[in-house]
């Protein structure tokens, strides 16, 4: 049986994927640089150092790198984090994680900093038993150093464990520590996208993934 659900944010739990696309948009603006919000929303789940360069020619990197990402926090934090919200019924899944005897732990690309508003706004504070973020990582997602640190706190085996994730980047970082992924589409990505990167199964959203809990991976 499952002992814990390492669990991604943004796009999983929370609605944040697009905000955080148009905080990205806003700070590469500033930055001279003006792209489609879409192609911005597709590369969210990654962490900054693993964003930038997507974008930025490697010979611009070492000079802009820093001050984008601090400034996009400033714009995200500033601007957009009071806009997100809890995706539907997302404290009653954890409840249900509770209830089955899975342990939750948080293993998210977002900072220390949004980590504690996004547990507020989902009201998750008393449930949740580890985290891992950015800050506890030297490489973010799509790297599985940050599912690797959770691993190492939970004193937990991968075959002890399940991911769940909205993006590619999820899939493809748990993969790397030998973790099997549950996919969620909240995050704009489809059904097939999700398959493809290795999420052993994929639902609309964990009010889905709650209503097929005893017929989940969770479960077998």
């Amino acid at each position: 049986m499952v002992k814990a659900l390492l669990c991604d944010l943004d796009g999983t739990l929370v609605e944040s994927n697009w905000l955080h696309a148009e905080a990205w948009q806003v700070s590469f603006r500033v930055m001279g640089l003006e792209l489609e919000l879409d192609a911005l929303r597709r590369q969210i789940g990654k962490g900054g150092p693993e964003l930038v360069p997507v974008f930025v020619p490697w010979w611009k990197q070492k000079h802009i790198q820093e001050p984008l990402e601090a400034y996009r926090k400033f714009v995200f934090q500033t601007d957009y984090l009071s806009r997100v919200k809890p995706l539907p019924r997302v404290r009653e899944f954890l409840l249900r994680l509770k209830e089955a005897g899975i342990r939750l732990s948080l293993a998210s690309s977002a900072s220390k900093e949004d980590l504690l508003v996004y547990k507020k706004i989902v009201h998750m504070e008393d449930l949740i038993e580890e985290e891992s973020s950015a800050d506890d990582a030297q490489r973010t997602k799509p790297h599985p150093d940050i599912f690797e640190a959770t691993l190492k706190r939970l004193k937990l085996q991968p075959k002890d464990v399940l991911a769940l994730g909205d993006t590619p980047y999820d899939a493809e970082a748990a993969g790397k520590a030998n973790i099997w992924t549950i996919g969620v589409t909240t995050g704009g990505w489809s059904r097939e996208d999700l398959l493809a990167a290795g999420c052993v199964e994929v639902y609309r959203d964990v009010s889905d993934l709650l209503d097929h809990f005893e017929q989940s991976a969770l479960m077998r």
